[in-house]
């Protein structure tokens, strides 16, 4: 069955019941950075280090128009309602609220927007300062030295430019960076990007939070052993709430059904033959919407999973 297809059929079961149980080795933990409200609890990172600014291969880029009207937001309350739990630590899936079917959020600033509307990146090690806020600890697969933070521009909801901060695998520093130019550029809206932070892999799941991060140390679920893509730096998920992950009724976030209906294109989804999957397939990552065994849009992955 085709991908859209499986997608309409399991957004049609959801209007009248809950999903059923199922997991996959590469769906994320309960909770997680991808399905808890993310954006409504952050604060200012820490003193970051001193990075090297990248030269930009492109023209420099002129801002789109003012901030939207605040009644073309969406008004739901991110992070204030906690799903009851599933058996398996998911939350319960449940229709989208009608206010988050088209989401439109403005970007709450953690770090200062790119002066004049520009692109801007930097990349530097991860420094203790930027370690401490990270999911990271001695156990994890990866040394910090293996690691690059990263500080890039991005477009949000409210047409505005905005600095975000990923962490990723040294080796795919400079080529994410040149992705998400791309994405800057052609301006695709991303909601919010910040550092996932320890307590969040605690936090009771609400099912509406849009984050896009990369590195999250985190083992595989449903094995004792071996851990996500995530936490070696390689993979990345992009507005997790416009392109959910599926699986035998699992959605994840919980609340992002709606997005399931892949026919109805929305601002920040990922569709195929889209400029992120060209422009991530250029840099050898591969598409969670082309898995065979489960869809998972929001993913990019440098290892095929």
């Amino acid at each position: 069955m085709r991908p859209r297809l499986v997608a309409a059929v399991l957004l049609a079961a959801l209007a009248t019941t809950t999903a059923g149980c199922g997991s996959d080795a590469e769906a994320p933990p309960r909770p997680d950075s991808s399905s808890s409200a993310a954006g409504t609890t952050s604060s200012a990172p820490a003193t970051t280090p001193e990075p090297t600014e990248q030269p930009s291969t492109r023209e420099p880029h002129t801002p789109t128009e003012p901030t939207e009207p605040a009644e073309r937001f969406s008004t739901y309350p991110l992070g204030t309602r906690p799903l009851p739990l599933r058996p398996d630590g998911y939350g319960e899936v449940r229709p989208t609220p009608p206010t988050l079917r088209e989401r439109r959020y403005p970007t709450r600033d953690v770090l200062p927007p790119p002066p004049d509307g520009a692109w801007r990146s930097t990349v530097a090690p991860v420094t203790p300062d930027v370690a401490a806020r990270l999911t990271w600890s001695p156990g994890c697969p990866v040394a910090l030295a293996d690691l690059r933070y990263l500080t890039l521009s991005f477009r949000g909801f409210d047409g505005e430019a905005h600095t975000g901060e990923l962490v990723v695998a040294a080796s795919e520093a400079d080529d994410v960076l040149s992705v998400f130019e791309a994405l800057f550029a052609a301006d695709f809206p991303i909601e919010e990007m910040r550092l996932p932070e320890p307590a969040e892999l605690t936090a009771p799941p609400t099912g509406d939070g849009n984050n896009t991060a990369a590195y999250v140390c985190r083992p595989t679920t449903g094995q004792t052993s071996g851990f996500s893509a995530h936490a070696y730096g390689l993979a990345l998920d992009l507005n997790p709430f416009m392109n959910p992950y599926l699986k035998d009724g699992l959605v994840l976030p919980e609340l992002a059904s709606s997005y399931l209906d892949r026919d109805d294109d929305r601002p920040g989804m990922v569709q195929p033959d889209s400029l992120a999957v060209r422009e991530f397939a250029r840099i050898g990552w591969s598409w969670g919407g082309d898995f065979q065994t489960l869809l998972d849009y929001q993913h990019f992955t440098a290892t095929g999973r």
